[in-house]
């Protein structure tokens, strides 16, 4: 690295693309030589309680002085990112989600003129928040404030302009995987605790709100199992759990379906997998699509956001219209009933997965990115290659 930035990052701390996405950006700036400050109010699950180099956790403590009717969480986190960025003399921040952490950003901004906003945008601030009239204002001024726009899709950048009517420039920067974690695991003898030898896995992964569309798995399934001896593994928890456990009983699979519950070792989790199904409303990128395709496993998801940037259709997966479980049924007893197709599109996946998705490309955008908007002239990167 021949000119290290010091850099904050926030984002949420808890279970989340964006802040799975965003701690491990971090971990890897810190791995390139970079000081990374991560500004949060908890511990970041993917960061750990171990000690690595070059990283840095500032807890965000909220006022609860009594006239307060809510903690002002905002108000205590724009604080605590001028006093990080005055004492440790930040070059720049990096806020995941314009709403509330844009904004913070800015106000930080006023107290430590020297710094500069990068600011990723991830989906729900835009796909939710910024279909709310009361917000719609403040999402777009948090944008235009800041140096550096990125977004994770080419749909949620479309979505951006044409809701807030912005004009400026967004970076196009996907998600990644790290191929360190993300290969395909040996899994036969955990396999066997699931499934027979001739039975498929068709598994599902997320946080079961309505958005998921998890009922549309357990119809897809239902279909595919007529055809194709199959199990079901359910990855996660939320809202739909008790919706989809009695969508199970009706249809009468309740010994064909496994529920895994929240997992932290998701490579080796989807490596069981013979196919991933993602039938989501919206989907800004679907990050749990690319874990499955940099372990091999293809995906079944619907033309929804940015899934279609991610799965190249009957190449690393296939794509069918939202709530077409028929279709979606059909592609996977298509790839699941054909050995050859199958070990065809496992290559396709890894090779994708390793040369457009991965973590040396991406963090050394991000990195182009920095360097751009602190107006930094350093020697062009060689360009990083992810080929194992």
């Amino acid at each position: 690295m021949n000119d290290s930035l010091k850099i904050g990052i926030t984002c949420y701390p808890s279970l989340g693309g964006s802040g799975v996405v965003a701690t491990e950006l971090g971990k890897l700036l810190a791995e390139r030589g970079h000081q990374v400050h991560f500004i949060t109010h908890n511990i970041p699950f993917r960061l750990g309680s171990t000690f690595q180099k070059n990283i840095h956790y500032h807890e965000v403590d909220v006022n609860d002085y009594y006239v307060f009717r809510y903690p002002p969480y905002d108000l205590s986190l724009a604080s605590k990112m001028a006093q990080v960025a005055n004492m440790q003399q930040l070059d720049l921040l990096h806020v995941h989600y314009a709403v509330p952490h844009a904004i913070c950003a800015y106000l930080a901004k006023q107290m430590a003129p020297h710094l500069k906003v990068v600011t990723t945008l991830h989906g729900t601030d835009i796909t939710v928040l910024a279909q709310d009239e009361s917000l719609k204002d403040m999402i777009r001024f948090a944008i235009n404030q800041s140096d550096a726009v990125t977004a994770v899709s080419s749909d949620l950048i479309r979505e951006t302009r044409e809701l807030l009517d912005i004009t400026r420039e967004v970076d196009l920067t996907y998600n990644f995987v790290d191929k360190r974690v993300y290969y395909p695991r040996d899994c036969s003898q955990l396999r066997s605790d699931f499934a027979f030898p001739h039975e498929k896995i068709l598994m599902h992964i997320s946080n079961f709100r309505p958005v998921k569309r998890v009922t549309d798995v357990i119809e897809t399934f239902a279909r595919v199992h007529e055809s194709v001896p199959s199990r079901l593994m359910l990855v996660g928890e939320g809202p739909d759990m008790p919706k989809v456990q009695c969508k199970i009983r009706e249809m009468g699979l309740e010994d064909r379906v496994h529920f895994l519950g929240k997992q932290d070792e998701i490579a080796q989790v989807i490596s069981l997998a013979d196919v991933l199904l993602l039938p989501s409303e919206k989907e800004s990128f679907g990050l749990v699509a690319l874990e499955a395709m940099a372990c091999g496993v293809p995906t079944i998801g619907s033309e929804a956001g940015g899934i279609p940037e991610l799965i190249s259709h009957r190449e690393t997966g296939y794509l069918a219209p939202i709530g077409d479980t028929d279709l979606m049924a059909q592609y996977a007893i298509e790839l699941l009933s054909n050995d050859e197709l199958a070990a065809k599109m496992r290559e396709a996946c890894l090779h994708r997965a390793r040369n457009v998705f991965c973590n040396d490309l991406i963090t050394q955008k991000y990195e182009e990115i920095y360097y751009r908007v602190l107006g930094k002239t350093v020697t062009p990167f060689e360009r990083a290659t992810c080929e194992l």
